[in-house]
């Protein structure tokens, strides 16, 4: 899952919120330098990206992309799916889409301090551009593929992933509605063992 996936699946805990958030910056055994619920979060995040990586469901999306994006694949998958969330949210959540986003960056100013560096020099581009709200159309996610494409030195050509998700847009809905609820439940019953 992206960003807005691990953000929604963090529950209200701020600091879990912010570990599930910054976890992709933190590597190996550094996530014991931060506080006791920031370190839930990072493991949550984990054990997410473990989950999703290893159901049945996500690599049927993921192999359908795959031979053309190779390991690419499942970052694209990723962003598809937080499209999904963004553009039905109403389905998952009564605070709307753009309050929920207001609030989480008020939660990233208020805990600047913890996160890692690399987190704070993208932070004010991810505002500007509030890529989070940007999953919910088609054309925001045209947009994250070419920044994505960009940031791989264009070897994974995930810009031109938009036409597979336009080609394929109801197939990938089906596959994220079928298991998002299976990814709330696992999340939520991880929470309360961490």
């Amino acid at each position: 899952m992206n960003f807005l996936a691990h953000i929604y699946l963090s529950g209200k805990n701020e600091d879990i919120i912010i570990g599930n958030f910054i976890a992709d910056s933190v590597k190996g055994k550094k996530y014991l330098n931060f506080p006791q619920d920031v370190q839930k979060g990072i493991l949550l995040h984990r054990a997410i990206d473990f989950y999703t990586d290893t159901h049945p469901i996500v690599r049927q999306s993921t192999s359908r992309l795959f031979p053309k994006y190779r390991h690419f694949s499942g970052v694209i998958i990723d962003i598809f799916y937080d499209h999904f969330l963004a553009s039905n949210w109403k389905q998952y959540s009564d605070i709307p889409l753009e309050k929920f986003i207001s609030d989480f960056y008020g939660l990233l100013e208020k805990k600047h301090a913890l996160l890692p560096k690399p987190i704070q020099r993208f932070l004010p581009y991810m505002k500007k551009e509030n890529w989070l709200l940007s999953y919910a159309s088609k054309e925001g996610i045209g947009d994250i593929l070419r920044q994505m494409n960009i940031r791989t030195q264009k070897k994974g050509k995930m810009d031109m992933a938009i036409f597979d998700l336009e080609d394929h847009y109801e197939e990938f809905k089906a596959e994220f509605t079928t298991f998002f609820p299976e990814l709330i439940t696992f999340s939520l019953n991880r929470r309360q063992q961490i």
